[in-house]
């Protein structure tokens, strides 16, 4: 079992995230969102899944900072705008095959790692 998590190593969720799979011997691939945006099929893959409401962090400091609070952009206008400001997207986004989660999702990673272990 192998899974991708992408964040950065300040944010707390995306540190838990690293831990947990860390505890239980599961490889990760770790794409720091500081350092390298995500491809566009990769942010497609979680905006099926989510919405693109969904990956979206409307709370965080880099939204605010923007000023983005009163921007209406159409769901491809806010993927170009995710590719572009990476900082802009909830953390961690977790992925095990075609399998995703946005946030903190412990319930369904211990799912994941139940079947990968058989």
């Amino acid at each position: 079992m192998e899974v991708q998590v992408f964040g950065i190593r300040k944010s707390k969720e995306t540190r838990a995230a690293l831990r947990f799979f860390s505890e239980r011997r599961v490889r990760t691939h770790f794409v720091d969102l500081a350092q390298r945006a995500p491809g566009p099929r990769e942010l497609e893959r979680f905006s099926r899944r989510f919405g693109v409401e969904g990956i979206l962090d409307r709370e965080g400091r880099r939204f605010h900072d923007l000023g983005l609070q009163a921007a209406h952009l159409s769901d491809a206008r806010w993927l170009e705008k995710l590719i572009e400001e990476p900082l802009l997207l909830k953390m961690p986004l977790v992925r095990w095959g075609d399998r995703v989660t946005v946030g903190a999702a412990e319930e369904e990673w211990k799912r994941w790692t139940r079947e990968a272990s058989g």
